[in-house]
């Protein structure tokens, strides 16, 4: 793997190097996209708006448009503007897990030690896992600054990005009733169903099946066969349904689970 940044964590008056990989790889099929007339592929290119010419990516600079005049920027300036956070995991406080809402999550790295920091690190890592506490901190990656979560998992510090509190929306917007009324017995019942369900994550148990099932489409049209395309329909049913809903849906579990 390639690390994408290089620096420390900061854990009070301890410094510890560390290198950020990233955690996570897509897995999808790549589509190329054609011209619909002659399945031509198309290409985007970086051009001039003056010239019309295409531009090399060495050739491209970042501007900030002040009032009507761009300023450009370069790496250097991006790492003046904070060089504290540029190169720097800052830890401020610590705090449970289960505080912040899943609605914050957004991307996980992994933190790797460098050579001199492998004590700190493993420090900081059972200091975790015996705290039961995960870490908030700032730091820049790639020219904005980002807060994320320090979590040891297993034999790793794990750093997750997440969202500031200015960049969720309010759902106060979304046309949600606020009162609806929930009879005993069928909260009774959903309940029961949940449980029904209940069990212990495993993200390897689940696996991408549409992913699957498009290949096999592809596959089929190279073939020149015709796909039909399966009736799904969504159904708006009464609340007055519920019920009869839910009991068949505890009698469906009962069934699966008995065979």
């Amino acid at each position: 793997m390639k690390a994408i940044w290089t620096g420390a964590i900061g854990f009070g008056l301890v410094n510890i190097p560390v290198r950020v990989f990233s955690a996570t790889m897509e897995h999808e099929l790549d589509f190329d996209m054609l011209d619909k007339k002659d399945h031509s592929r198309i290409r985007f290119r970086r051009v001039n708006e003056t010239t019309g010419k295409e531009v090399l990516w060495e050739n491209i600079v970042k501007g900030y448009d002040y009032k009507g005049k761009y300023i450009i920027m370069t790496d250097e300036d991006f790492e003046k503007a904070s060089p504290e956070k540029s190169k720097l995991i800052e830890i401020s406080e610590f705090v449970d897990e289960d505080q912040i809402e899943v609605i914050f999550f957004e991307t996980p790295y992994y933190l790797e030690p460098q050579k001199s920091g492998e004590k700190a690190y493993a420090l900081l890592r059972e200091a975790l896992k015996k705290s039961g506490k995960v870490g908030i901190a700032n730091f820049i990656l790639r020219t904005r600054e980002s807060l994320c979560v320090l979590k040891a998992i297993d034999n790793t510090i794990v750093l997750n990005k997440i969202r500031f509190g200015r960049e969720i929306k309010d759902p106060g917007e979304l046309n949600i009733p606020s009162r609806v009324s929930i009879k005993p017995e069928e909260l009774k019942m959903a309940i029961a169903l949940i449980e029904r369900h209940g069990s212990t994550f495993d993200s390897n148990k689940y696996k991408d099946t549409y992913t699957d099932s498009l290949l096999k489409l592809i596959h089929a049209k190279a073939k020149g066969k015709k796909v039909e395309t399966p009736q799904l329909r969504v159904v708006h049913n009464k609340a007055k349904d519920l019920m009869s809903q839910l009991k068949a849906s505890l009698e469906t579990n009962k069934r699966r689970k008995a065979s």
